[in-house]
């Protein structure tokens, strides 16, 4: 089976921690558009963190959409 896998990475090591969303549009197995959406944290300094991780799919339909701001 197909599968869609999205890492991130929050390079600065001295900027504060990363409060991040995310919106991705993805085409299944069975022909059908599927919207995963999600969030998470990023320490500074984490390096190629798995934040989503689906399968079934077959492609994308559009660039997965990160916003990221700082915790303050």
């Amino acid at each position: 089976l197909g599968g869609a896998q999205l890492n991130c990475s929050h390079v600065q090591p001295k900027a504060p921690p990363q409060f991040c969303t995310f919106s991705w549009a993805l085409h299944t197995m069975t022909s059908d558009q599927k919207i995963v959406e999600g969030s998470f944290s990023l320490p500074p300094g984490a390096s190629n963190v798995q934040v989503y991780q689906g399968s079934g799919f077959d492609s994308a339909l559009s660039n997965p959409i990160v916003i990221c701001r700082g915790n303050h």
